[in-house]
């Protein structure tokens, strides 16, 4: 399944999606009321994709103007194409991609930090314990966007402040900031 990039500098490209059901591309529709949600934040920020998949909101990000994306995917088809994807962008400059599960590189990652993190685990494994770990990556005031299955509740953390929950048919999109104490 090939998945469209909404605007900006690579706006109406096609990126290569999955096929597979261990991962869903985030739709078009919700990655465009998401980035137009969060609209000039992603100006120069420092981007992480947790659960990453085909990559396409770190690829919208990196269309909108983030400085830089990390992605981070264990799946191999995933993998796969994520690297047919930063080449086909050319964006290897701008990219980092993470080979493994996101609970493991949490535990090697403790001085990373990101204006922005985007985490859409798979629906089927919502993993929220380890998805609220990625809190502490945040810079001060920086903001988490969690994708969720709509049917569940939107997690909560210390530390983080739920600061919108919309709903989109069978998903949802939590949005959090982090507040220093």
């Amino acid at each position: 399944m090939n998945v469209r990039l909404i605007a900006g500098q690579f706006g109406g490209r096609i990126i290569e999606g999955s096929d597979s059901d261990r991962t869903h591309p985030m739709s078009e529709r919700i990655r465009n009321a998401l980035f137009n949600k969060i609209g000039s934040e992603v100006e120069g920020a420092r981007v992480l994709d947790a659960f990453a998949g085909s990559g396409s909101v770190g690829f919208e990000a990196l269309s909108r103007g983030a400085r830089e994306v990390t992605f981070v995917e264990r799946d191999r088809a995933a993998i796969k194409n994520l690297l047919k994807n930063i080449d086909t962008l050319d964006v290897e400059n701008s990219t980092t991609l993470i080979k493994t599960s996101v609970e493991n590189w949490l535990s090697t990652s403790k001085n990373e930090r990101y204006d922005i993190i985007f985490a859409d685990p798979p629906y089927y494994d919502p993993q929220f314990s380890t998805v609220l770990k990625l809190a502490g990556l945040l810079k001060s005031d920086g903001l988490m966007v969690i994708s969720y299955p709509g049917r569940r509740e939107a997690p909560t953390a210390n530390g983080i402040v739920v600061v919108d929950n919309r709903s989109y048919g069978t998903a949802a999109l939590a949005f959090y900031r982090k507040r220093d104490a």
